[in-house]
């Protein structure tokens, strides 16, 4: 198959996105596949990259983060679908990029990937404190009626996880297939536990070694809710020694070291390039505790499980569908107090029961994106084989 992906948000300096497709490139490679990724750039080029292309459409600098293009120029877009004829066409945003796609009239299969549910990303963070996340939904009805009407010009919309697929459901998105997500096991393991660096890192933070090391992997972001993990982390350390590590930056680096500022124990390790050694930061600390609620998987909190920590997340969202009792607790969303209750309370359960039973999760449960891009390919070929068939 020949696979073109109109990638609104994919740029070198970027995020989540950027490595996900990156890691479509190399699976669709090995697979026999042609991968071809269609995105906004300073200027008109093309590339091989990962055993792929991509083709780069110009556009001016996004102005609310100049690391980004716009991608504006539709024609294009749908000049180059046309000459590259391809077998399954996506659209991984709901702004231009999925628009550009649906409107193309070529005949091939077109998917839309939701990467991100914006309502709970931004309203569910603000107002979510105000009323309940269903009355959210319900306040913002005209962006399902957008995303709708958006989702009914592909075939299929393609999501993380059968919990999101029900959500989309339940607003008429249009054919959620859940392909679920992975991680790599060979870099999330509890081989990497270290004893030495974890007492290192708890006399960094002030601590002795029989205390306890909970550790935080986020982007600086309010979606993140670092300020109830701070103050729910403040609350439960009166009763217990403990220390918390938080690895990550982000724009509203700012704000989370305003948030941090005076509590005992607590250090923002800032952002770190070198994967293996925040893989063995991970394995070496007690437990891992997360904040937001907007996951559509939760790519770290798979890692931390597969890792050996017992989780604290939030009880919603792509987080909370991975929280197995058997070795989580939950809390509600920004609620800072049941969030210090839920520490003390993973605290007083037998962690080598739970870190055991995080193996088992890890083996039987949560898969690979080797996994993720096998399913994906073989739900498009059946899609591709289906349209060809009439």
């Amino acid at each position: 198959m020949k696979i073109i992906d109109v990638a609104e948000f994919y740029t070198d300096e970027g995020g989540g996105v950027k490595t996900y497709i990156n890691q479509k490139l190399q699976a669709g490679y090995k697979a026999g596949h042609e991968i071809v990724v269609v995105a906004p750039g300073p200027e008109a080029g093309e590339e091989e990259r990962f055993g792929g292309r991509v083709i780069w459409v110009p556009g001016p600098a996004l102005p609310v983060d100049k690391r980004y293009s716009v991608l504006w120029r539709e024609k294009m877009v749908h000049e180059i679908l046309d000459n590259e004829k391809p077998d399954v066409v996506e659209g991984s945003s709901p702004w231009t990029g999925g628009w550009f796609a649906a409107r193309w009239k070529g005949d091939a299969v077109k998917t839309f990937i939701f990467h991100q549910d914006p309502v709970a990303v931004y309203p569910h963070t603000f107002l979510g404190k105000l009323m309940s996340f269903s009355r959210v939904d319900k306040l913002f009805l005209f962006y399902w009626s957008y995303l709708r009407r958006l989702s009914k010009r592909f075939d299929a919309t393609i999501v993380s996880g059968e919990w999101l697929a029900k959500r989309l459901s339940g607003f008429g998105i249009h054919n959620p297939v859940a392909v679920p997500f992975g991680i790599d096991k060979t870099f999330s393991t509890p081989d990497r536990r270290n004893p030495e660096l974890r007492k290192k890192l708890l006399e960094e933070l002030g601590l002795p070694e029989d205390a306890t090391l909970l550790i935080g992997i986020s982007r600086h972001h309010p979606e993140k809710r670092l300020g109830t993990v701070f103050e729910g982390f403040r609350m439960a350390s009166k009763e217990k020694k403990m220390g918390l590590a938080i690895f990550g930056d982000g724009p509203f680096r700012w704000m989370v070291k305003r948030q941090a500022k005076g509590i005992k124990h607590l250090k923002l390790m800032g952002f770190t390039s070198n994967r293996e050694e925040l893989a063995d930061y991970l394995s070496s600390a007690d437990y891992f505790v997360h904040g937001s609620a907007a996951e559509t998987y939760g790519l770290v909190v798979a890692e931390a499980i597969c890792s050996g920590l017992p989780v604290v997340v939030p009880d919603v969202g792509g987080a909370g569908d991975l929280a197995v009792r058997d070795y989580s607790e939950t809390y509600e969303p920004g609620n800072a107090e049941q969030l210090s209750r839920a520490i003390l309370n993973i605290l007083a359960r037998d962690r080598s029961e739970m870190v055991a039973a995080c193996a088992r999760v890890a083996k039987e449960s949560i898969g690979t994106m080797d996994d993720h891009f096998r399913l994906l390919f073989e739900v498009y070929q059946k899609m591709v084989d289906a349209k060809k068939a009439g």
